[in-house]
Order: C-alpha cells, then structure tokens, then sequence
C-alpha cells in the first residue's frame, strides 16, 4: 500500500513537472542534433546529411579570422563589466530596500526599478539615440549650454564600453536585486537584534549581518553570471550601438559577429561552429568556477 501511494505522489509530481520537461527536451534537447552542422559543409539544396563534411574547417574560419581576438575581447571584457556590476548594484539596492520598513514604498520602489527589465532592447535603443543625437541628443545639447563642443557619440567606440554598462545596469539591476531582497528577507532577526544590543549601527549591521548572510546567494548568482560569460547580450550589442561600424572596436562581440557572417554570407556551419564553441567555453567556465568555489567554500558551491 505504501509503494502505491508513493507511486501515485511521484506520479502527481510528474505530472505537475512533465510540460516544463516537455518544454527542456524541445527547445534545449531536441536542438542538439543541430550541432551536426558545425562539421557540415552545409548546402540548403542538399540539406543536412547530404552536405559534405568539413572537419573542423568552420572552428578555423572562425578562430584564424583577424576579428576573431577583438570579438573574443570584447566578449569577455564587458561581460566581467556587466557581471561585476551588476552583482554590486544589485546587492546594493536590495539592501536599501531592506532598510525601507514601509512595505507600501518597498513595492513601489521595486515595481518602478523592474520596469526596465521588460522593455525591449530596441526601445532602449531609441531611448541611448534621443540622448546621444549627433544634433538633437540631450547630453549635446547638454554641452552646448555649458559652452563646450559636442561630441560624435556614434564615432567614438571609447565612450561606449560606458555607456553599455550604464544601458545594462539600468535595465537589469531592479530584477536582480529581488532575488537578494528575498535573501535579506530570510535572515534570522535576531542576529540584527544581537547586533544592535552590541551598540552596531545600520551601517555595521548591514557589513557585518545583511551582507555575510547573503553571501552564499551572490556566490551562485556569480557562478550562473560566469556561466554565460562567452555569450553576449545580441539585442543590447545590436540594437544600442544601431551596429555602426565605427564602434566595433569596443563593441563587435562574438553574437554580432557571427550574426553579420550569416547575414552576409549566409554561411551556417561557420555560425554553428560558434554557437557550439560558446556553449563548450560557457560550460567549462561553470563547472571550473564551481569547481574553484567548491574547493574554497563547499558550502557556498552551486552543486
């Protein structure tokens, strides 16, 4: 009796489980097979199997390209920006709204810095456009009042490893800091209690209580973060920088590069190839950065 009952609990669950399942094994799973292509010669008249082989021919296209060590760079470079950031902002803001007692304020606050999260990249192009307007931009205008030139924003790649972060940091740190409000929701309060009996005040309860109570969750954030470090954000790339060429040298990452190389030459093994490097590169860098934290903090480590 009691293995059925188990069975017919497990069967419940599964059951719960099965479209969330279904919906892993059809866009995670089942996309695999395409990994064939990353070897293919592929032609669309003779389709998948009737392509030749090309080896390992779409990795050398990729990695012996001249851009290949900009893209990679770049890559690399402003998404330890974007996580560095947006781990500090997001902690940062969660722990303010933890000081805020009233719980009407906390949830107007925190609807208003989640708003972002959900407009399109392409609005928040237009919205970086109308302040950096080569003519009608409000930080030209900005300048002109004050007496000083304006500047070529779409011209200048070195401001925009800036302004990408500003764009980035804006439209995703309310998001993330709910994820640690939760955290600072579920600490023990009595450990504030005991710390202010000590004589803390708010600022050393919150580096001595808040922030050590919540380090185990900004260790996972930061390891899932360092996960896709190899893939670019294609929508902020592509759409804030409008994809001028003048700026490619900060701002050419690995997706709109490869993105151009299939809009233009239509070559989809060399993509393939990419997409396929990326995932390896994404999937070494967690398990090593896992590995590192295990090693350190076994407690702290994501599995």
């Amino acid at each position: 009796m009691k293995k059925r009952s188990h069975r017919k609990e497990n069967l419940q669950l599964l059951s719960l489980a099965a479209p969330a399942i279904l919906l892993l094994l059809v866009f995670n799973y089942w996309p695999m097979f395409g990994i064939i292509l990353a070897f293919k010669d592929y032609k669309v008249p003779k389709g998948i199997w009737g392509s030749p082989w090309a080896g390992f021919k779409n990795f050398e296209f990729f990695l012996k390209s001249q851009d290949a060590t900009r893209v990679i760079r770049n890559t690399l470079g402003l998404n330890l920006m974007f996580i560095t950031a947006g781990i500090f902002f997001g902690v940062l803001f969660a722990l303010i709204m933890f000081e805020v007692k009233k719980k009407r304020q906390v949830k107007v606050y925190q609807t208003v810095s989640i708003i972002p999260s959900f407009i399109s990249w392409v609005a928040v192009g237009y919205i970086v456009y109308a302040f950096l307007d080569p003519t009608k931009g409000l930080l030209n205008q900005i300048l002109t009042a004050c007496g000083k030139s304006t500047i070529a924003w779409y011209s200048e790649p070195k401001y925009w490893p800036v302004i990408l972060l500003i764009s980035k940091t804006w439209q995703g740190v309310g998001l993330g800091s709910i994820i640690y409000y939760a955290a600072l929701m579920g600490v023990d309060s009595e450990l504030f209690e005991a710390a202010e009996i000590d004589g803390a005040g708010k600022l050393q309860k919150t580096w001595y209580v808040s922030i050590p109570q919540i380090v185990p969750i900004i260790i996972v954030m930061g390891i899932l973060d360092v996960g896709k470090i190899f893939r670019a954000d294609f929508g902020l790339f592509y759409n804030v920088t409008r994809d001028v060429g003048a700026l490619y040298p900060t701002t050419d990452v690995i997706d709109t590069y490869v993105f151009r190389a299939l809009m233009q030459q239509g070559n989809i093994g060399m993509s393939s190839a990419v997409g396929l490097i990326q995932s390896v590169v994404c999937f070494v860098t967690l398990m090593t950065t896992n590995l590192i934290v295990k090693k350190i903090s076994p407690e702290n480590s994501l599995f």
